[in-house]
């Protein structure tokens, strides 16, 4: 295996100009927010926040800082309403699972929508082996959550409803607004999560203004470090521990806080909320302009998910037909240009993106599937390399595929 990944890199040697577009996986964090972060390995605050000496007063200073500068650009009342955790998986495992065991004694149904990312679908599901139940509320052709379905799903034995702000797949912006309020009308005490990592930083989005009771943000999806994310709790909503251990600065979520990391996701956030507008005026142009030229260039396309103010302005999702995702990834990859595929091989699964599948899309629609993500970083330049090889990319595997197909 390794000698495969070794001959698979050799490949690679002589590109010259590289683009990355999988945003929705990983990022490429930018040299400003590695220099934030590099004093707090071994320089300053390098202790436990919990210890009375120099470092651990350091360290506590500074993550007190952080957590008021998260607050303040979700819109939180108190910085006692965040808590950081390892990463979004983590945020939305303790959201979800620490609503249901906090809750139990008032119901055991949670809903959800069915295009929910992995992280919060299969945790709602595992939940079934503690006695609890869950409801998927379809979504239409553009991945809107059905409203009518949604009231019609929530019971008196609903405590939970997590619904994601922008779908990580799609871009779709869903009106949480709405649902939060049709959840809320059902029953007060129901708690309302959001699942808030694709909408963090590319769409305006406030706690307070849309009444929701959890959200979850992540560092990586606004080009942070990886390994860092956070919950917002409202205060007053009670939360159960998943996981026990030495209690920090944070009681939900026991063990030494990362302070490098912490760092450099509030320094990640600063970059990306300082000219907010500017940021996404310009991933939106980058986007549209890359979709125009895709569009103007190949046929046999479909454009998934909505188009417009309604998804999230990073955020291209494009089924390309007679070219199997996976395939194209791979030679797109020996250019230089770095994407992600709803296809099975590049998910380690055995079937398509369960998001494509939910808006109707078929079998080879959802495996010809590619992700791309701008972000304020990339330039026209490196829009116009992505429209140069990713069309050569696809007609010669066409090419090889044969004229029979998809139609």
């Amino acid at each position: 295996m390794v000698e495969n990944v070794k001959d698979l890199l050799k490949l690679h040697e002589g590109i010259t100009h590289q683009v990355y577009l999988d945003n929705e996986n990983s990022s490429i964090v930018p040299q400003e927010v590695v220099d934030a972060m590099l004093p707090y390995f071994n320089k300053i605050a390098y202790g436990n926040p919990t210890l009375t000496h120099k470092p651990g007063w350091e360290a506590f200073e500074v993550i007190m800082n952080c957590f008021q500068k998260i607050s303040k650009y979700l819109g939180a009342k108190i910085l006692e309403e965040i808590t950081f955790t390892p990463g979004e998986s983590e945020a939305n495992n303790l959201a979800i699972m620490g609503s249901c065991f906090a809750q139990k004694e008032k119901g055991k149904k949670i809903v959800i929508s069915e295009i929910e990312p992995i992280n919060v679908l299969q945790v709602a599901e595992m939940m079934q082996k503690f006695g609890f139940t869950v409801t998927k509320v379809p979504v239409d052709r553009d991945g809107f959550l059905n409203m009518e379905k949604l009231q019609a799903a929530i019971d008196k034995e609903t405590i939970l409803v997590s619904v994601a702000a922008v779908n990580n797949e799609l871009g779709t912006i869903q009106n949480i607004k709405e649902a939060v309020q049709i959840a809320k009308d059902k029953n007060s005490q129901i708690l309302f999560h959001t699942d808030a990592t694709d909408a963090y930083g590319r769409i305006p989005f406030n706690v307070q203004d849309l009444n929701v009771d959890l959200a979850t943000i992540s560092s990586y999806k606004i080009q942070g470090p990886r390994g860092i994310g956070a919950l917002y709790l409202r205060e007053g909503v009670n939360l159960d521990r998943i996981i026990e251990g030495q209690i920090g600065t944070q009681r939900l979520w026991p063990g030494i806080e990362n302070t490098p990391s912490i760092v450099g996701f509030t320094k990640a956030s600063e970059l990306a909320f300082e000219n907010f507008e500017v940021n996404i005026t310009k991933m939106g142009y980058l986007r549209d302009k890359l979709v125009d030229g895709i569009f103007s260039e190949l046929t046999d396309l479909r454009f998934n998910g909505p188009k417009g103010e309604k998804r999230s302005p990073d955020n291209a999702n494009i089924s390309i037909l007679r070219a199997e995702g996976e395939a194209l990834t791979i030679e797109l990859s020996l250019k230089g240009v770095y994407l992600s595929s709803g296809s099975a091989c590049s998910r380690r699964l055995l079937q398509p993106s369960h998001v494509l599948v939910a808006i109707g899309r078929r079998f080879e629609e959802a495996h010809g599937s590619v992700l791309m993500k701008t972000t304020r970083y990339l330039t026209e330049e490196d829009i116009a390399y992505v429209l140069k090889v990713l069309p050569e990319a696809v007609n010669r595997i066409r090419r090889i595929v044969g004229s029979t197909g998809v139609e």
